[in-house]
């Protein structure tokens, strides 16, 4: 079906307590929920949510799409049982198992206990774990990329896109109508009864704030799945939250594909930044030190950054597009400095995961800051090829010596001209 076929049936929402037609024989019957104000800790949701849950009738059986949060199971049900009988149900497809998803499953499967189970193979844990005792009692068929299911004149088709942002989740296309039910990917928290795209209000910032709050720390995740979904015929895109989007798809394949995308590139110039902040000038002697080092690389950009300077956030944006991060600090009272560790928390909200990593700072007693802060970017996923360099009091002209050659060792690695090398935890534990 052609996204200007799909324009031309523009269904009217039936009252917010009833299901609503997408297609002919798709319905949404998910659940509105516009008095959240916090999804999982991790982002605030001025207009709440929904929980969008799908039923697609084909001629040989129904197939239900994801559930809703179990606090709000009531309003699923009431949904479902006008589209359809518990006992035509003859699919269940679990894009993804977080609970906003999968809360009503449970009690979906006693109703409709002859259901075949569709998910990831690595869903199959999670499952497990929600199901308990009961899981053995049901037919449960993991699914990767190209399987197909028929519901007789329907089919559906699985996409395996991990971590966007579960490792679980999974895409389901139905292919005769270019519909893809999309789990999290293109999700908003946007609450709407009148629920389309084109209907709904302004609802720009959320699907923009829900990338960046969870999407973007998994954008190389998000630009792989978009690789098996562009090749498809799209003509509706159906999330797990917020509007369903049946305006120009190719509109928000294009704008997920420039948020996951980098925003700038130096070509094949690789990039270093060193960050620092210096109590009293001898943490910033070693970063200009290092940086002078490190420019010798060829092919390596560095930059320098003072982070008392500055305030974080555009920090982030940075240490998002660059290949490597020096992170220099003093220790004070047995500890990195506090912009240190509010910038390392806000690391998680970006994709760090491979990116080259070192710690560097002068101490005056105990020195634990430089293990501390490598300790925790090798738990951001970087990689440490180098021990972080530790400098007691003002820094010789032998210490600024090493620490032009340690950058110069930084640099190399990035340029892809230094063995390849990575130390450990137990290493940083023996300094």
């Amino acid at each position: 079906m052609s996204a200007a076929a799909v324009t031309s049936i523009r269904p009217q929402p039936l009252p917010p307590e009833g299901p609503v037609g997408i297609v002919p024989g798709v319905h949404w019957i998910g659940a509105f929920d516009p008095g959240l104000r916090s999804f999982d800790t991790l982002m605030k949701t001025a207009n709440g949510t929904s929980y969008n849950a799908y039923a697609v009738r084909g001629s040989e059986g129904m197939a239900v799409i994801d559930t809703v949060d179990a606090a709000h199971a009531d309003s699923f049900f009431a949904r479902l049982e006008a589209v359809a009988r518990y006992d035509e149900i003859t699919r269940i497809v679990l894009n993804h198992l977080e609970p906003d998803h999968s809360g009503a499953l449970p009690e979906l499967l006693r109703r409709a206990p002859q259901a075949e189970v569709h998910l990831s193979p690595r869903g199959l844990q999670i499952l497990r774990a929600l199901l308990g005792g009961d899981f053995d009692r049901y037919r449960i068929v993991p699914v990767t990329t190209g399987a197909e299911v028929t519901l007789g004149d329907r089919t559906l088709r699985f996409l395996t896109t991990p971590n966007v942002h579960w490792p679980d989740t999974q895409c389901t296309f139905l292919v005769e109508d270019g519909l893809l039910f999309t789990c999290d990917l293109f999700g908003s928290h946007y609450c709407d009864e009148r629920l389309f795209d084109d209907q709904v209000g302004d609802f720009r910032f959320a699907l923009d704030h829900y990338f960046d709050r969870l999407m973007r720390p998994f954008r190389s995740s998000v630009r792989t799945a978009l690789d098996l979904i562009e090749p498809l015929d799209v003509a509706i895109i159906a999330p797990s939250h917020g509007p369903i989007l049946r305006t120009d798809p190719r509109a928000y394949l294009r704008h997920y594909r420039r948020l996951a995308g980098p925003r700038f590139s130096f070509g094949t110039d690789r990039t270093l930044a060193i960050l620092y902040i210096s109590a009293h000038g001898a943490t910033g002697r070693l970063a200009r030190a290092i940086r002078d080092g490190a420019a010798e690389e060829p092919g390596v950009r560095v930059s320098l950054f003072d982070l008392e300077g500055g305030e974080l956030h555009p920090f982030i944006d940075l240490i998002e597009e660059v290949d490597g991060i020096a992170l220099g600090t003093p220790t004070i009272n047995g500890d990195a400095v506090r912009a240190v560790w509010e910038l390392l928390a806000q690391l998680v909200d970006i994709e760090t995961r491979g990116k080259l990593g070192a710690a560097f700072g002068s101490y005056g007693w105990s020195g634990e800051a430089v293990r501390q802060v490598e300790t925790r970017l090798q738990g951001l996923g970087m990689r440490l090829p180098e021990p972080g360099l530790r400098v007691k009091f003002e820094p010789s002209d032998a210490d600024l010596d090493e620490a032009r050659a340690f950058g110069r060792r930084l640099a190399a690695h990035l340029a892809g001209r230094a063995v390849p090398r990575e130390i450990d935890l137990a290493e940083l534990a023996a300094r």
